[in-house]
């Protein structure tokens, strides 16, 4: 497990939590913590990364600024 890593999305503080053991280009899938709740990003044919479990109330920019951060830090 990962240490905490912390984003600001609309001036609000979020924690999560990489839970993914190993990631690198190959990954496809990853899975973090947030907020308590366990998600599953996954990679589409476009080489975007989305939360399998999303809904309508999750917050649709919080969850793309996790995935892009996530991109960014790993050198996806």
């Amino acid at each position: 497990m990962s240490l905490p890593m912390r984003i600001t999305v609309e001036n609000k503080d979020y924690t999560y939590t990489v839970l993914s053991k190993i990631i690198d280009k190959e990954t496809k899938e990853i899975k973090i913590s947030l907020q308590g709740e366990e998600l599953t990003f996954v990679q589409n044919q476009n080489k975007e990364w989305d939360a399998l479990e999303r809904t309508i109330e999750d917050d649709h920019g919080l969850i793309k600024a996790i995935a892009k951060n996530i991109a960014l830090r790993y050198r996806l």
